[in-house]
């Protein structure tokens, strides 16, 4: 642990490698990890748990009065009134790691009376090392990391996250990936939100976006993003979106642009930019009922 981290941005980084550890021995072994699920398309593994179970032990040893917030057990343990709580994805990218893809990471955040102050996003099978603390930078293995400087949406490389629970609308997704797809240079799923995120945040690419998240999938990633020179918010460009299941971030040119093509697809949206989406959905599903000459 350095010294010169704050010691709670320590102890989190020391749970972090922690899980990440067990997640390392489960993934020489795959096939034989227990897989449960929780709905349709969304699993939840032993390693899961057990990530999550080491995670908490070491936070709430260091400091146990704060409070935890964690995918798999909710708000049971800790101190629920805490105004510092921890916000904890055991393993973010469960589905990759049950095959085997090596796309996946433990996401720690410390929230200070609402506010993300920390956060260690940890990417054990490269182990890479992804740190915040408010006010003092974003780094990649205790090395500064920025956002991207790129200016032109065209020269862009964006990621998202497609819909998989059952009631996702997915035509109403569809059609905001086409009209991101067609003005950037690629767009990439790799499946793990907080790794995303952090993605941006080191200059690896230029934006995210994703519905349907909740903040343990963003906590961390979103002050990396921050610290890094980016912007984070929902799709109307609002900054309180921790807990409106829309994400959108990028470097600040990126993000403006971005903003001006998904803000008509934002729950938050204006009528008049709600009624032109479902006209687009329902010209969609029109056309793709014509017969081809």
């Amino acid at each position: 642990m350095s010294t010169n981290l704050h010691p709670m941005l320590n102890v989190a980084i020391k749970a972090a490698r922690a899980a990440g550890a067990v997640i390392n021995r489960a993934a020489l072994d795959v096939e034989n990890v227990r897989v449960a699920q929780k709905q349709v398309n969304d699993f939840v593994t032993e390693v899961d748990q057990a990530s999550e179970r080491i995670i908490i032990e070491t936070l709430l040893g260091a400091y146990p009065q704060h409070g935890i917030l964690a995918e798999e057990s909710g708000s049971e343990y800790g101190n629920k009134n805490s105004d510092h709580i921890w916000i904890i994805d055991p393993l973010d990218g469960t589905t990759n790691f049950i095959h085997g893809f090596p796309v996946y990471c433990v996401s720690i955040a410390l929230s200070y009376k609402g506010k993300i102050e920390h956060a260690v996003v940890y990417d054990p099978s490269r182990n890479d090392l992804f740190t915040a603390t408010r006010g003092r930078g974003a780094f990649l293995n205790e090395r500064r990391i920025r956002v991207s400087k790129r200016t032109q949406l065209k020269d862009c490389l964006v990621s998202t996250g497609f819909p998989f629970r059952p009631g996702d609308n997915l035509r109403h997704y569809l059609r905001m990936f086409a009209d991101v797809t067609e003005r950037v240079a690629g767009v990439r799923r790799p499946g793990s939100a907080a790794l995303d995120l952090a993605y941006v945040a080191a200059g690896f690419t230029d934006g995210f976006f994703e519905t349907g998240l909740s903040s343990w999938d963003i906590a961390a990633g979103s002050l990396l993003v921050t610290e890094a020179g980016g912007l984070v918010g929902n799709f109307t460009g609002e900054a309180d979106f921790l807990e409106q299941r829309e994400l959108l971030a990028g470097n600040p040119r990126a993000y403006g642009q971005l903003v001006g093509i998904l803000g008509k697809y934002s729950k938050f949206a204006g009528v008049d930019d709600k009624m032109g989406v479902q006209a687009a959905l329902k010209q969609d599903t029109a056309g793709e009922g014509t017969p081809e000459a």
